[in-house]
């Protein structure tokens, strides 16, 4: 019995469910439980997911996410590094994770991440369909009106609400930098195009990651009748569609190397053409980018252009991450809380003195996203009551919170041993690129420090003298390069 269906034909009326788990017999067994309140599509790996996401005619609203995919299936990595795929593609997607039981670290992580619960295996379906339902209830429109834009009264929030004053009439492009879940889309819909003379011109949106490179050029410019295979007819495409108005594009650091020369041409004159046309056509939008990535780096790596990063950055800005942000965790708390308690209809929780202490030091590395779920999991848990501290901290990743271990706890590196191996590489190597043989040595450190902790992220990030985090974000990176 298969679950992958084909989407010219697959039922709109129920919310799509996307189930990813390399074993037949979990994915067969849920898409049977599942079937009737959700059309299902399944997937068995992180290649195959992005891969059939990149082909749907709809974004799934929910996803189940087992960590351990191949081709490590004992290890988190690539669990971890699809939920940051995903929402990097459908930051509205509702992720719950699969995970062993007893494994509260990686589960922690995995919601660090983005993801809004988790089931340890064996799963009670009923328990899941449970957490389904709910998922979705907080997913539809909320029935009050949210703050307008981005909230805070932070220094930093300050100083990007003044440059977004500055730049927000202005035709040149602006680059949105930042990390993930920051609210770098709210920069862009809100404060670079509602606020401002554009306001009632179209606003596009395309994450330059949701789409297949072979189709992302007749999407960004359109396309002639007869073009590509399939093109049964010709299309505008985004720049022609946001004509006067905003293109966004997000995820910039994922264009194609082959496709940033005509990205460029626009931004110099507005000049482009449909794929299959000689026809030159101008555009007149402005064009604003984001990224979580560091773009200069991506062009000392040869995988962005400098002139197009010059075109992009006129004006940059960067979001801060909530780490940054002090009392301003605190108004997010209180507007997510009241947002989403009428969303379900339930009263909002509060939190105790000490627990909302613990909220104000909590330095949130998901940003507002993390926030944002741990607010809906309280409100869903304990509608009008005051969560404790200790209750408050079964949320949180705290073992992002150990510092790491002084260098001396690290056993002494032989230098001369180290010169010697390198001079023997440079002697047999006539190209060697610093970056990837640096690279190469971190990856193996990293693996070694993993499979002699068995597993265990904490004791490995420990053995490194890393914290948790900073071990993610390296081995998060490896997937970007």
């Amino acid at each position: 019995m298969s679950f992958l269906w084909n989407m010219v034909s697959l039922p709109v009326a129920k919310p799509l469910l996307l189930i990813v788990d390399d074993d037949p017999l979990i994915v067969e067994s849920l898409g049977f439980a599942f079937a009737g309140d959700f059309d299902v599509v399944t997937s068995h790996s992180r290649p195959h997911t992005l891969n059939l996401l990149r082909q749907l005619r709809q974004t799934p609203r929910l996803a189940l996410v087992d960590l351990g995919l191949p081709p490590l299936p004992h290890r988190p990595d690539e669990g971890f590094a699809l939920i940051g795929d995903l929402l990097a593609l459908a930051p509205d997607m509702k992720i719950i994770v699969l995970t062993g039981q007893n494994d509260d670290d990686n589960a922690r992580r995995a919601r660090t991440l983005g993801a809004i619960d988790f089931v340890g295996k064996p799963c009670d379906p009923g328990q899941l369909g449970a957490l389904l339902r709910q998922a979705l209830r907080f997913g539809e429109a909320p029935t009050v009106e949210p703050a307008a834009g981005l909230i805070g009264d932070s220094p930093p929030m300050q100083r990007l609400r003044l440059q977004l004053g500055q730049y927000a009439d202005l035709a040149f492009p602006v680059l949105i930098e930042g990390e993930s879940g920051s609210g770098k889309d709210i920069v862009a819909s809100y404060h670079l195009h509602r606020l401002t003379v554009r306001r009632d011109k179209p606003f596009l949106a395309l994450n330059c990651a949701a789409i297949s490179p072979a189709l992302l050029e007749p999407t960004l410019f359109g396309h002639a009748r007869g073009a590509f295979t399939g093109a049964a007819a010709a299309k505008s495409g985004y720049f022609e569609d946001a004509d006067g108005g905003t293109l966004f594009l997000d995820e910039i650091g994922e264009l194609p190397l082959e496709l940033q020369p005509k990205l460029l041409r626009v931004l110099e004159n507005g000049e482009y053409q449909r794929v299959g046309e000689t026809q030159t056509r101008r555009s007149h939008a402005r064009i604003i980018a984001a990224t979580n990535r560091d773009l200069r780096q991506e062009i000392r790596a040869g995988r962005f252009r400098a002139d197009l990063y010059h075109r992009l950055s006129v004006f940059s800005v960067a979001v801060p991450s909530l780490r940054d942000m002090g009392d301003d965790r605190l108004l997010l708390l209180d507007h997510f809380a009241r947002l989403y308690a009428a969303q379900a209809g339930l009263t909002p929780f509060s939190l105790s003195p000490a627990a909302r202490a613990l909220w104000r030091a909590y330095p949130f590395p998901g940003n507002v996203r993390e926030l944002r779920n741990i607010v809906i999991r309280l409100v869903a848990s304990h509608p009008g009551q005051e969560v404790g501290a200790e209750r408050l901290r079964s949320e949180f990743d705290s073992n992002d919170e150990e510092p790491p271990p002084t260098p001396g706890a690290l056993a002494a590196v032989d230098l001369d041993r180290v010169r010697e191996a390198a001079r023997r590489h440079l002697e047999q190597t006539e190209s060697l690129t610093l970056d990837a043989t640096l690279e190469l040595w971190e990856r193996g450190y990293i693996e070694a420090a993993i499979e002699l902790s068995g597993g265990n992220m904490s004791r490995a990030a420990r053995r490194l003298g890393l914290n948790r985090t900073t071990l993610y974000n390296r081995m998060e990176s490896w997937n970007r390069r």
